[in-house]
C-alpha cells in the first residue's frame, strides 16, 4: 500500500488553487511505461483571465525511486517517529504569454517579478525572439519558471498546502495580466 497517495495530493493542489483565485481548465497525468516516472499536468491562470492571454501551466514530476526510498525509510520509522525530510518532488510553475510586439525590457520584468516572487517563489525570466522569414520583425515570446521542491514527509503530514507558493502565484499572474495588453498593442 502506497504511504502516499499522489493523485490526491495532485487533487488537494488542484482545490486549493481555486481557493487561492485560479481557475483550473485541463489536468493530465503520463506514466513513463519503462521508468514508471509520472508526470501530473494542471493548466490554470487567475479566475479574471479567463479570457485573457497568460497561460499558466503547473507540473509536478514524480520519480518512483524517490517515492519508494520514502516509502521504505517511513515503514522502517517506529510507530511515533517523524519521516525525514530528505525526499522531495519538483513543482514547476510556468507563466507564457503569446507573441508581443512590445515586449518588456527582459531585465526590468526579471527585478520587478523578483520583487513579488521573493526567496519563496523564485523566478526566472526568459524571451526568445523568432523570425518567421529575414524580412519579417522578430516575433518574441516571454516565458517565466518557478520551481520549487515538494516535501514528501510534509505531504504525508498533511503540512505541504502551497499557501504561500500559490499567493506569490497568483500575484505574478495578476503582474503579467496587468500588463499585457499594453506589450500586446499594436499602436
Amino acid at each position: 500500500m502506497a504511504v502516499i497517495d499522489v493523485a490526491g495530493y495532485v487533487a488537494e493542489i488542484k482545490d486549493h488553487a481555486v481557493d487561492h483565485g485560479f481557475h483550473v481548465h485541463d489536468e493530465r497525468h503520463f506514466v513513463e511505461t519503462y521508468s514508471l516516472r509520472q508526470a501530473w499536468e494542471v493548466d490554470l491562470h487567475p479566475e479574471e483571465g479567463c479570457n485573457g492571454p497568460l497561460d499558466l501551466h503547473l507540473a509536478l514530476e514524480v520519480d518512483p525511486r524517490v517515492l519508494l526510498s520514502f516509502e521504505d525509510a517511513v515503514v522502517d520509522l517506529p510507530e511515533d517517529a517523524e519521516p525525514p525530510d530528505d525526499f522531495h518532488f519538483p513543482l514547476t510553475f510556468t507563466w507564457a504569454l503569446p507573441p508581443l510586439p512590445h515586449g518588456p525590457d527582459l531585465l526590468r520584468l526579471a527585478i520587478d517579478l523578483a520583487g513579488i516572487g521573493g526567496i519563496e517563489l523564485p523566478l526566472e525570466s526568459s524571451a526568445i525572439d523568432s523570425y518567421a522569414s529575414a524580412t519579417d520583425p522578430a516575433e518574441r515570446r516571454i516565458t517565466i519558471v518557478a520551481r520549487q521542491q515538494i516535501s514528501l514527509a510534509r505531504i504525508l503530514g498533511g503540512e505541504e498546502l502551497l499557501c504561500d507558493t500559490l499567493d506569490r502565484a497568483l500575484a505574478v499572474s495578476q503582474y503579467l495580466l496587468e500588463r499585457a495588453p499594453a506589450w500586446l498593442s499594436e499602436a
